[in-house]
């Protein structure tokens, strides 16, 4: 029987041990933590909507950062079924398929949108690498609707060959961009954000 490597399993389990610990249902939530000490996007009295927010981690510590003077929403294919704070809304549904009136009835009075959305992946680079970038123009399109001018926007995209006509598309949308690679996602991951700053 293979042994594991200690090394490796404590790599894997560190960031699930700490969700654990401080009650988050997903380790998912280190990365936006990171992305929030660099840039600080999310400030009290803000309206965030979080796409692809199953299991809820994001909305947690977005609404905490917000305070109950701001607004969480929350949209995703999976139902989430935590107990939420009362400044937070939750909507099931495909975004891929849901109505332009759906984000219009949203308000265009968000200071930030996110998107941890990732497709439902083949193993074939080139489909999972589409797909994502599928996603990543339909929430830009998204945030073009709700997000307020100097708006900020913050999108994991499988790196791919659309990779670099998803960033034109930040460049002529915001003001400013950066790329970012979290620390706690996984090293085998193609994951990374594309953060535009700036709605223009």
């Amino acid at each position: 029987m293979k042994r594991a490597n200690p090394k490796k399993s404590r790599w894997q389990d560190h960031y699930s041990r700490q969700a654990k610990k401080e009650r988050f249902p997903a380790r998912s939530v280190y990365k936006l933590k990171e992305i929030q000490k660099k840039y600080h996007l999310i400030k009290k009295g803000d309206h965030v909507l979080d796409l692809g927010c199953y299991p809820g981690s994001w909305l947690l510590y977005a609404a905490d950062l917000t305070g109950n003077q701001g607004q969480v929403v929350g949209i995703d294919l999976e139902p989430v079924t935590l107990q939420l704070p009362p400044h937070v809304r939750v909507y099931t549904g495909d975004i891929l398929t849901m109505e332009d009136t759906f984000f219009k009835s949203l308000g265009n009075h968000f200071n930030l949108v996110l998107s941890d959305m990732a497709p439902a992946t083949t193993g074939n680079k080139h489909i999972d690498s589409a797909r994502s970038y599928q996603l990543c123009q339909a929430a830009l399109a998204i945030a073009h609707t709700v997000l307020i001018p100097g708006g900020s926007f913050v999108c994991k995209i499988f790196h791919g060959e659309d990779f670099t006509l998803f960033i034109n598309s930040i460049k002529s949308s915001f003001t400013k961009h950066t790329i970012f690679k979290p620390k706690s996602s996984r090293k085998a991951s193609k994951e990374i954000f594309i953060i535009g700053l700036g709605k223009k």
